[in-house]
């Protein structure tokens, strides 16, 4: 059978510790493929982008989060399948 699997995939840094991705633990979750999306948002700035052309008619001064986090939030959740936004603090 032919191994076309890396055994593990190192990213950047974050919040000072190392990230590293295996894939010989089996079935352990299915929320490590946000890692990935989160590295392709950095270098594509999708979520930056989309945030920028909305327009935002809150009062800056009373917003705790800004668009383009709710952006970011919305579009990671749904691409892990957390379509109804209960989850969102849980994933934090």
């Amino acid at each position: 059978m032919t191994k076309c699997t890396t055994p593990s995939a190192s990213f950047p840094r974050c919040k000072g510790r190392q990230v590293i991705a295996r894939f010989d633990g089996g079935d352990l979750t299915s929320d490590g493929g946000i890692l990935l999306l989160r590295q392709l948002d950095r270098e594509m700035g999708l979520t930056r982008a989309v945030a920028r052309r909305l327009s935002d008619e809150r009062d800056a001064q009373r917003c705790l989060h800004r668009t383009e986090t709710l952006v970011r939030q919305r579009v990671f959740g749904l691409a892990l399948g957390y379509e109804d936004l209960n989850d969102h603090q849980a994933l934090r």
